[in-house]
């Protein structure tokens, strides 16, 4: 048989299986896969380097499904190739019984590429769309950063190419020339409500792709010899990123379920016996034998990375001796946010693993130190203004076995939330770093103030990660000394976090005795007649708040609540130890600390007294930051005021 029939007659067995796939679930994107029947034969039958044994050999070439509602037509390969599937420990040969088990509670086939849920084969969890590509891309840089010779292929769909995300992603495949991506579009012209616009037909992406200075390839995305020839001139080498348009039809092989009304819709009962006949039929015309195929799978160059160096790594007075900063110690002062760009620096130089992306301001994150460091600089990506792009290149990187620190501005982490809840579900061992945060950045005014960051993160934390851990931990640091450890901690951690660091100077809290960790707490002042729970910034406003209480003769305690989530039971205690009176004091929009805190109050069932005192309105500009503490009512005198009243004593809280 020749090349062409036998990849004919693969793709008709792939498309037979998505159909019949789709049909037992009762859903799924049937038209989708059979547009994709080819080139995902091509791929995996010929051009890809893998091992179907160990599908999850990270040194073996790797394919990211942007499109990721099209995964059937790769389970289907799997099932064909008896490759493996399941969790660690549970893994075995994929079977024609995974066809019944598609999207079922029990079944390593998600509906969605999902690969922390047994289909090691992804390196991240994809579907929402516009993502796939700037994964592709960090897993491209990842290879070139470790020398080793993998190709990564990305399959995009016409329709979200629309995202914007996507075009970030070719901004950072040609600025950092990354030649070992190729992006695939399937342009079959349908969406799911009608057809594609035509600024996304394949002539317009095309056009984009040689603008942006990548070299398109136009093929038909049916044509065995057309994809292969494509493909090759790709893993044959070259010097500049390219990409490849396919034309294809949505439904191919099956005139009646082609055109609009299909997308999302399984063939069911009669529809589907007709469907299968059809697609037969077409099968027939297209190939004269099964027997004699001359597709072959070829393992990957190398099965294994190199091992990165791992040192033990100084403390904060250690690493500030090193850059001539020893004097910043004795003054006892120092943005958190500077104190985490000598701890990324001094970690990144002593592991191997860390990398760091940045989105246009590391010099304000204080990144710079990592990305001008010698030792470091070949680690370090800059992204620019492109952050849902960011941190999805980390995810991909992250997929390589790298520990990726993300940061950026904290107002303007939150354009990329659902890239960082897909990363989380992909298990990305990710760091997310949002400087600038709360209301004491005072005079660039909301535009730039981190204000629902709390709320957001401490959501994702309240869920279960792929290892048992919460899906996110937030930290709160409220002094270097404690920016410096907490970010030794996030190195040491397998898994995400968000670290949210501030830009005032201020005064330490802590010194080398002080030991952090991810759910602790610290105890600065004890008392026993309030309790005032606090982090990060406004731990400093309150600490000024006890001189005015107690002169009004309240013993208050003040507690660093540094991490979501928390021991509950040692924050029980301290509330019990201060009457059950409890005052939360945070810098950011609601749903963050005070929630906390009292969701473990109110599972306690205990009898509490607990008030906030967090940002309830949109502030704007100030001078400085006590300005905009005053503006919001979030000030020393503030809190000793509510505290006061909290106890029946307001009248002595002016």
């Amino acid at each position: 048989m020749s090349f062409e029939a036998a990849v004919h007659a693969k793709a008709i067995r792939l498309n037979t299986l998505s159909l019949q796939m789709t049909a037992d679930a009762g859903s799924g994107h049937p038209t989708t896969c059979m547009s994709l029947g080819h080139i995902t034969t091509v791929l995996m039958y010929h051009a890809m380097r893998w091992v179907p044994e160990d599908p999850g050999l990270n040194t073996a070439d790797r394919l990211v499904l942007s499109e990721g509602h099209a995964v059937p037509i790769v389970y289907a390969a799997f099932i064909d190739l008896g490759a493996m599937v399941g969790k660690p420990g549970e893994m075995r040969p994929a079977t024609l019984e995974d066809v019944d088990g598609f999207r079922a509670t029990d079944s390593p086939l998600d509906g969605h590429p999902n690969p922390r849920e047994g289909f090691e084969f992804f390196d991240a969890a994809t579907g929402s769309l516009g993502q796939g590509l700037s994964v592709a891309v960090g897993l491209g840089l990842a290879a070139k950063g470790d020398e080793i010779d993998q190709r990564i292929f990305c399959v995009i769909g016409d329709g979200e190419s629309r995202e914007g995300q996507i075009w970030e992603a070719v901004d950072s495949l040609v600025e950092l020339n990354v030649c070992n991506v190729l992006p695939i579009f399937n342009c079959n012209g349908l969406g799911q409500a009608a057809a594609v616009s035509d600024q996304q037909s394949p002539e317009r992406i095309a056009a984009k792709l040689e603008a942006y200075g990548v070299r398109p390839v136009v093929i038909d995305g049916h044509d065995p010899a057309a994809i292969a020839e494509a493909i090759s001139q790709f893993t044959d080498g070259c010097d500049t990123p390219m990409a490849i348009v396919a034309r294809t039809v949505k439904g191919w092989g099956v005139k009646s379920m082609q055109g609009a009304g299909w997308h999302g819709k399984p063939a069911t009962g009669d529809k589907l016996e007709a469907a299968l006949q059809e697609l037969a039929a077409t099968g027939a015309g297209l190939t004269s034998s099964l027997a004699g195929s001359e597709l072959a799978i070829y393992p990957p160059t190398t099965t294994q990375r190199p091992e990165p160096a791992v040192s033990d790594v100084p403390t904060f007075r250690e690493a500030m001796a090193a850059i001539d900063q020893a004097t910043v110690l004795q003054v006892g002062r120092l943005a958190t946010r500077k104190a985490f760009g000598v701890a990324l620096r001094t970690l990144g130089r002593h592991d191997g693993r860390v990398w760091t992306v940045d989105a246009d301001v590391q010099n304000s994150t204080f990144t710079d130190a990592f990305a001008t460091s010698s030792d470091t600089a070949d680690r370090f990506v800059e992204c620019k203004i492109a952050e849902q792009n960011m941190f999805s290149l980390g995810a991909g990187i992250s997929a390589a076995g790298k520990n990726v620190f993300a940061a950026s501005f904290g107002k303007f982490i939150t354009r990329g939330y659902d890239q960082i809840e897909m990363a989380m579900n992909s298990g990305a061992n990710l760091k997310i770093v949002g400087s600038h945060c709360g209301i004491s950045l005072a005079a660039d005014g909301p535009s730039q103030m981190a204000l629902p960051d709390v709320a957001w993160f401490r959501s994702l934390g309240s869920t279960r990660d792929h290892n048992g851990n919460p899906g996110c931990w937030v930290l709160q640091p409220a002094d270097a000394w404690a920016a410096y450890g907490l970010t030794m901690e996030m190195g040491d951690y397998e898994g995400m976090c968000y670290m949210r660091v501030f830009r005032p100077e201020v005064e330490f809290l802590y010194d080398e005795n002080t030991t952090f960790e991810f759910g602790g707490m610290e105890m600065l002042t004890e008392g026993r007649d309030l309790l005032i729970v606090s982090a990060g910034y406004m731990l400093h406003e309150c600490n000024k708040a006890l001189d005015s209480l107690d002169r009004m003769g309240i013993d208050a305690s003040l507690l660093d609540l540094y991490s979501l989530p928390f021991d509950e039971d040692r924050l029980l205690d301290y509330a019990n130890d201060n009457g059950g009176n409890v005052l939360v004091v945070e810098d950011n929009y609601g749903g963050g600390l005070f929630s906390a805190v009292s969701e473990a109050c109110v599972k306690a069932g205990d009898a509490f007294t607990i008030e906030p005192m967090h940002v309830t309105r949109i502030p704007k500009s100030s001078r400085n930051a006590d300005s905009v503490l005053e503006q919001c009512g979030m000030d020393h005198a503030s809190i000793s005021a509510r505290a006061a009243s909290m106890l029946g004593i307001a009248a002595h809280a002016h």
